[in-house]
């Protein structure tokens, strides 16, 4: 069972393709993982990232109890297909009082469900084809994230109009409405970008901020 007092937990419920790889990530970057599946197989294949891997052929608020998975800081709960089971487990996990419980959906109808008893949703097919599409549409955007209340982070090859300028002379931040929280330079990551900063030819910029504030400043390297 999980321990109360470790920090940065995570429980992860439904081994499916999606949920192993977020195991596997959050294992290897050190963090206290909590595994749950009905397949035994998929089970023991995780305990090679982390001693709390668990076989439960029910997914009953009891159950899930008795292994620990309300000591977790955030649970995600990774049975989109299944979407009755999805909506009852997700259930189950928010009324054990878990501070923070994000549920994969594969539909809009089943978001909005898991959304109203207390989840966050996570598309990630849709996200996936959308990042794919940006990528295609905007060679410039390296990669993206959606994150939550519209917030995105965006990692862009710097524009030709911004090369040797510096950042207070751009006025980024009030033209844009982004923050830039890293600069990729020269096989180097500056992560304490100073407003004398000079951009470069081959820099690439993290930038986060509203999704309509991102997209507006990837449109300008369509232009």
């Amino acid at each position: 069972m999980l321990k109360e007092e470790l920090s940065e937990s995570y429980g992860i419920i439904g081994l499916g393709r999606f949920g192993t790889a977020l195991a596997e990530k959050l294992a290897e970057a050190g963090r206290e993982v909590i595994v749950v599946d009905r397949n035994e197989n998929k089970v023991k294949e995780l305990r090679n990232y982390t001693d709390f891997a668990y076989v439960a052929d029910e997914l009953t608020k009891e159950v899930l109890e008795e292994i620990g998975i309300q000591n977790c800081d955030t649970v995600i709960v990774c049975i989109g297909e299944k979407i009755d089971t999805s909506i009852l487990v997700t259930l189950n996990v928010v009324n054990l009082g878990v501070k923070r419980v994000i549920a994969k959906a594969i539909s809009k109808d089943q978001g909005e469900v898991l959304e109203k008893i207390g989840a966050e949703v996570v598309y990630p097919e849709k996200d996936m084809a959308l990042r794919l599409a940006k990528k295609m549409l905007v060679s410039s955007v390296m990669d993206s994230i959606s994150l939550n209340n519209n917030v995105e982070i965006s990692e862009v090859m710097v524009p030709v109009r911004m090369i040797g300028k510096s950042l207070q002379e751009l006025r980024f931040r009030q033209r844009y409405g982004l923050n830039i929280i890293a600069v990729e330079h020269a096989g180097k990551t500056e992560t304490e970008v100073e407003p004398e900063y000079v951009f470069n030819k081959g820099d690439v910029l993290v930038v986060i901020g509203k999704s309509e504030n991102v997209s507006k400043f990837e449109g300008i390297l369509l232009a």
